[in-house]
């Protein structure tokens, strides 16, 4: 069973040496190793292609301006394999990762693997995002879990059955919609937990902003929010309680102007949202300096997801 690898970068000189050690390191080797570049103006091309002199599996196509959902479809077009393995720049995949992840598909029966990710950074900013940008194995449900393009597979004729990735999505979105596409059109999934890559949590506040922006704008557009073949979802659940608990804190900021005893409900409930961030927080994050930042993340991602939707549900 060959396997192509197919990965989109952009700017990625940062990260794309420990990618490619982790991509050529596997126990399973890939037939091939296809990157995608959108039009990498750093030295991303020219690492990419030094190393693909010395390695042959490794394929590069550049297509300036070519979005990641745009760059996995070229990507996948051009495999040479049916059998389809992607992740993302900034990924470092687990030695047994490909093996893991495509062994399922030796069942002619399976269309789509779901494999997991591991979050990792060294500062507590970074352990503080985890449980807000990925979702702690502790809280994986097998039976439900949408896949991340980070640690997927899939046979080549699934992306085809299925119309390939939407590429209406610029940023975040595409694997979600195309996991849920895939599903409604009777695809049989399966989740390994321990097909495993390491996925770095941003660096800094801007970045996380950002990531919590374009991934609820993919959500949204996506629709998953609502959907025909699901009934009411996590998601349905998040969204509807975020909107909630603002909406709650606005009427008591209105009633604050006109009875000042509201003032203090209003003050009580915000200590308390803030205390709640930390004690939801308390069992993932055993460093105490990370889960101090549990309260300004919370309120930025708040912040971040609902402009990011509401952005999402007018693109849509």
């Amino acid at each position: 069973m060959k396997i192509s690898l197919v990965i989109t970068v952009l700017n990625e000189e940062k990260t794309i040496k420990r990618l490619l050690g982790s991509l050529e390191n596997q126990a399973k080797e890939p037939g091939e190793i296809l990157f995608v570049d959108g039009g990498s103006t750093d030295s991303t091309i020219q690492l990419i292609k030094s190393r693909a002199k010395k390695n042959k599996k490794i394929r590069l196509i550049i297509k300036k301006g070519a979005t990641i959902a745009q760059g996995r479809n070229l990507g996948i077009k051009a495999a040479k394999n049916e059998i389809i393995a992607t992740t993302d720049a900034g990924c470092v995949a687990h030695p047994d990762w490909l093996e893991k992840i495509t062994q399922p598909l030796k069942d002619s029966k399976i269309g789509l693997v779901a494999g997991f990710y591991r979050m990792t950074g060294q500062t507590p900013f970074q352990k503080a995002l985890a449980p807000y940008l990925g979702i702690p194995p502790e809280k994986l449900d097998s039976q439900n879990f949408m896949p991340s393009a980070r640690s997927i597979a899939f046979r080549k004729k699934v992306w085809g059955k299925v119309g390939g990735f939407n590429e209406k999505f610029k940023r975040a979105g595409e694997d979600t919609l195309f996991n849920y596409q895939a599903k409604k059109l009777g695809v049989k999934f399966i989740t390994v937990p321990d097909a495993l890559v390491d996925w770095e949590m941003s660096k800094t506040i801007g970045e996380a902003v950002k990531k919590f922006y374009f991934y609820a704008r993919g959500d949204a557009q996506a629709g998953i929010w609502w959907h025909p073949t699901q009934r009411f979802s996590t998601h349905n659940l998040k969204i509807f309680t975020i909107y909630l608990r603002y909406f709650l804190g606005l009427v008591l900021l209105l009633a604050g102007l006109s009875q000042p005893v509201f003032w203090h409900f209003l003050i009580l409930a915000i200590i308390a949202y803030l205390l709640w961030a930390i004690f939801k927080n308390a069992k993932y994050l055993k460093n105490k300096k990370a889960l101090l930042w549990s309260p300004a993340i919370q309120v930025l991602s708040d912040l971040a997801v609902m402009v990011g939707f509401e952005s999402g549900t007018v693109l849509k």
